[in-house]
């Protein structure tokens, strides 16, 4: 048996610390409507169809299929055609305050209802994420308060 050495052992765990805080990827839905297929090829099995900015975790990304998580954990493939560029996220929680300020005490200048898409500006990294309403109004957002960010 092969014993290593403390060098080796801190090489393994950086290695193992640097894999484990890799970000996660989200994508949104782009186009109209997408449908949410059981395997990458038009011809699987159609699941769901959803709306556009819906956001997913990206798990894989083949040629022209990526696979994706959504919020319940649930697995299903997508077109990469019918995604955007632009990342969105939505409320989880029944009303969420929009703030002026990433604070809570700040004013709040709207609320949205649970699974209102809102267009990402920005990820502040420091569990706020400001962000865009399709009227126009922009402000932050508590990240818990959201999913897809």
């Amino acid at each position: 048996m092969k014993l290593l050495n403390l060098s080796q052992m801190a090489a393994g765990c950086l290695l193992l610390c640097t894999c484990a805080a890799q970000a996660v990827d989200y994508v949104s839905v782009g186009e109209a409507s997408a449908i949410l297929f059981d395997a990458p090829s038009l011809q699987a099995k159609k699941l769901f169809v959803v709306n556009r900015y819906m956001p997913f975790e990206q798990v894989v990304n083949l040629d022209n299929w990526v696979k994706v998580r959504d919020r319940t954990g649930g697995l299903y493939w997508l077109e990469k055609r019918v995604l955007s560029n632009k990342k969105y996220v939505y409320a989880v929680i029944p009303l969420a305050d929009v703030r002026a300020e990433p604070d809570t005490s700040a004013a709040r200048v709207f609320q949205v209802k649970q699974q209102v898409a809102l267009e990402v500006l920005e990820l502040t990294g420091t569990g706020w994420v400001k962000v865009r309403h399709k009227d126009g109004e922009t402000g932050f957002i508590r990240g818990a308060e959201v999913w897809g960010e």
